[in-house]
């Protein structure tokens, strides 16, 4: 359509406002709860309130939360030209297709008016700017031919040949636009080589530039038959649920959350010693993430969640050196020592508000240079919305019951088929596969613990965990071949002693240790004595201890300590000169540079940690000693950086609550009040402000008879503004009333007021 004339705009936003002025205050408040934005800044009456409902950046927010069937109803009403004239529902049943009932229509005419997208009793209108808003070629239909009737159409279709009419079929599908050589030319229906030749020639394709045609919409519309907009889907898909469960669901959750909280132990402790460099474009390299990767034995894609967490929780930061690293946080201390549900729910809190899209790991960018991890190409703001929107639609789901990640997405793309843009469908696949790995969705179902997490925070979420995951064991399965078996999760005591006298070989529901000569080592080392690793084991295995491990503790132990280390930078002494005198024959520590400086000590130039890895490579087990004579432990410690401050949380202005979207119809009703009565008993300056005298008199009168007054007022910063006023006093050239739209008194200098006008009741 071309521009509206002028007379047409004024009609329209007059019927606009008249069609508000009839609605009831709780539709009003409705409408201004649905689209916030017209309330901001507050308008004067129901004439700048239609204004504002045409606005093509309001209309396309309010589009936003349209399902499928209303948009398509809305295309409807572009189609019919209801921004033209007004359209009865028959004719929209009719455009919209068989199968489509008047009582769906009704609903979808009921929301659209909701939203006042469209507005009328039996005929419908809508904005203007609606048709910006929608596609170019609402439900795919082009634009109508100017000399082609309905029943014309019918006719040409049916004389089309095989080769055309496959032509024409294809254009009235998704798109009525096609890419062709032959726009530009002009063609008699005898000089006709091909179908769009021919089409052309006949008038049944429209020419729209050099190189593009397009289908008329009589045409498509003869095509489709009683289906004018192709396939409408009325009612929301219905995917098949899945049935696992409630009780199943939370415990496959529990060891979901076990697991997680494991492999971001695991990657602590890796990047504490080993941490990875931080890319000059920030983030992490795909090198580092291949390596951590490999040596965690887990997927590259998984290891890019855990960071993208691990970070938004505060676990790991990078530090501020020259060549800065990515490295565990003083904090993660802190979260290391917490309870398994504090710390899982510190994890989970983290991903659901992440601002981020770890699902955009892997792919490229617009240079072809792959994404990693803490990239900043990563970051999305409406990330949070969307992970909440689509677990807001599991939680809909009884207990227990769930939805493939393909149904939720069909189900998803009905309800906001213009939310979410390209990445509509991966963010509903994301977002279920990343909820999954957190045990906040198991078994495509929401667990007891998500739901708490979604609506009640993660100190709730944590509760219920708590109260799903099993047991704690007190005991430990020694094997045979010198492994530790936990059939589940150890108490934290245990856990951690297991740690030190023994490395893990394989983790899971069950977790295998291997006790060997180096892990006895390390655990001396730690302090402990053989006498405390037998009494360890004996008293926390359910199985008998084998005595070919008794007799590896007592081996290890008997050799353990013999040699003493020091530093001079470094020494080493032995009550037995002739093991001091085997350390000096051997060639393997000709490196070390030892001495003897007496029948009983060796000196070494060599820090001493380096002194007790040469001995050791040698085939010698020393031990570490310290000034006081006690044994050191080496190894080295994990390193730390500080934590990110954490964000203060958004000031935005909070949405108004219902009484202060009351009070502004209120104010709205009196500004259609003041309007009229401006054409009564009022003042409008004609040149500058009313006169003293008129004002002073019109205001005594209202603060008499207790009426209230539209003030147009100019403030301090010289802003114009329209105020209802409930006068109280007049005085001092001061006028004091209270402000009908905050309930607030205030004080209006009579030299500022530049209009008065009583409100009629």
């Amino acid at each position: 359509m071309g521009a509206r004339p002028l007379l047409g705009i004024v009609v329209w936003m007059a019927s606009l406002a008249e069609w508000l002025r009839e609605r009831s205050d709780d539709e009003l408040v409705a409408l201004l709860r649905a689209r916030p934005d017209l309330a901001t800044p507050p308008p004067a009456d129901t004439s700048v309130l239609a204004t504002r409902i045409s606005v093509r950046s309001s209309v396309a927010r309010a589009c936003e939360e349209l399902d499928s069937f209303t948009l398509s109803t809305l295309e409807a009403l572009v189609l019919l030209d209801a921004d033209s004239a007004p359209v009865d529902r028959e004719a929209i049943a009719e455009m919209l297709g068989a199968g489509v009932t008047p009582q769906r229509v009704r609903r979808s005419a009921d929301r659209l008016k909701e939203l006042a997208l469209a507005w009328g009793a039996d005929e419908l209108s809508i904005p203007s700017t609606v048709r910006e808003v929608l596609p170019t070629f609402p439900a795919g239909l082009g634009r109508p031919a100017e000399d082609l009737s309905e029943s014309g159409a019918k006719a040409a279709l049916a004389e089309l040949d095989e080769d055309e009419r496959r032509l024409v079929d294809k254009l009235a599908g998704d798109s009525p636009i096609g890419r062709t050589k032959d726009a530009s030319a002009r063609f008699s229906l005898e000089q006709a080589a091909n179908p769009i030749q021919r089409l052309l020639a006949k008038g049944l394709l429209l020419r729209r530039d050099a190189e593009t045609v397009e289908l008329p919409r009589q045409l498509a519309l003869a095509v489709r038959g009683d289906r004018p907009m192709g396939r409408v889907e009325p009612e929301e898909p219905s995917p098949d649920l899945v049935e696992s469960g409630a009780d199943r669901v939370d415990a496959t959750a529990g060891g979901a959350a076990l697991e997680l909280l494991r492999h971001v132990e695991e990657l602590l402790k890796a990047w504490e010693t080993d941490p990875p460099d931080v890319l000059r474009s920030g983030g992490l390299g795909i090198r580092e993430v291949r390596r951590t990767a490999k040596a965690m034995e887990v997927e590259e894609s998984y290891l890019g969640l855990l960071v993208e967490v691990a970070f938004a929780a505060n676990l790991i930061n990078s530090t501020e050196d020259a060549a800065p690293q990515w490295l565990p946080t003083i904090q993660s201390d802190t979260w290391l020592a917490s309870p398994p549900e504090q710390r899982w729910a510190a994890l989970a809190a983290a991903w659901l508000d992440l601002p981020r899209l770890p699902g955009l790991i892997g792919a490229r960018d617009e240079k072809d240079r792959v994404l990693g991890p803490l990239s900043e190409d990563l970051r999305r703001p409406l990330a949070p919305k969307d992970r909440r929107h689509i677990l807001g639609y599991l939680d809909e789901l009884p207990g227990g019951y769930g939805v493939r990640a393909d149904g939720a997405a069909a189900v998803l793309a009905w309800r906001s088929p213009r939310h979410g843009g390209k990445l509509r469908d991966d963010l509903v696949r994301w977002t279920l596969s990343e909820a999954t790995v957190l045990g906040i969705v198991a078994l495509d179902a929401m667990t007891t613990a998500g739901r708490a997490l979604l609506f009640d925070g993660a100190s709730a979420a944590a509760q219920l965990l708590a109260e799903q995951l099993p047991e704690p064991l007190d005991h430990v399965l020694v094997q045979a071949d010198h492994t530790v078996v936990a059939p589940g999760r150890l108490e934290p005591g245990l856990a951690a002693e297991m740690k030190v006298v023994a490395e893990v070989e394989s983790a899971g529901s069950a977790t295998v240790y291997r006790v060997d000569e180096d892990s006895v080592r390390h655990a001396l080392d730690a302090g402990y004595t053989a006498e405390d690793l037998h009494a360890l084991f004996r008293g926390r295995s359910r199985t008998p201890i084998p005595q070919s491990l008794t007799y590896l503790i007592d081996d290890v132990a008997r050799r353990h300590g013999k040699l003493r280390a020091g530093t001079a930078a470094a020494f080493l002494r032995c009550d037995d000169p002739v093991a001091l005198s085997e350390v000096l024959g051997k060639p393997e520590t000709e490196g070390l540079e030892l001495r003897r400086i007496a029948p009983t000590v060796l000196v070494s130039p060599l820090p001493l940690a380096d002194l007790v890895e040469g001995l050791r490579s040698a085939g010698f087990t020393p031990v570490a000693e310290g000034p006081d004579g006690n044994v050191l432990d080496l190894r080295a410690g994990g390193r730390r950086v500080r934590g990110r401050n954490r964000p203060a949380p958004p000031t935005g202005v909070a949405a108004p609550d219902t009484d202060q979207l009351g009070d502004l119809v209120t104010q709205l009703r009196a500004g259609d009040r003041s309007a009229s009565a401006r054409r009564g008993r009022g003042i409008a300056p004609e040149r500058g402000r009313p006169s003293a005298e008129a004002t002073l008199q019109l205001l005594r009168d209202a603060a008499a008879q207790e009426q209230h007054v539209l003030l147009g007022f100019v403030d301090t910063h010289g802003l114009r503004s329209e105020v209802v006023v409930r006068p109280i006093s007049v005085g001092g050239g001061v006028l004091q009333g209270v402000d009908t739209a905050t309930h607030q008194p205030g004080a209006f200098p009579l030299h500022r007021i530049t209009t008065v006008a009583l409100v009629e009741d």
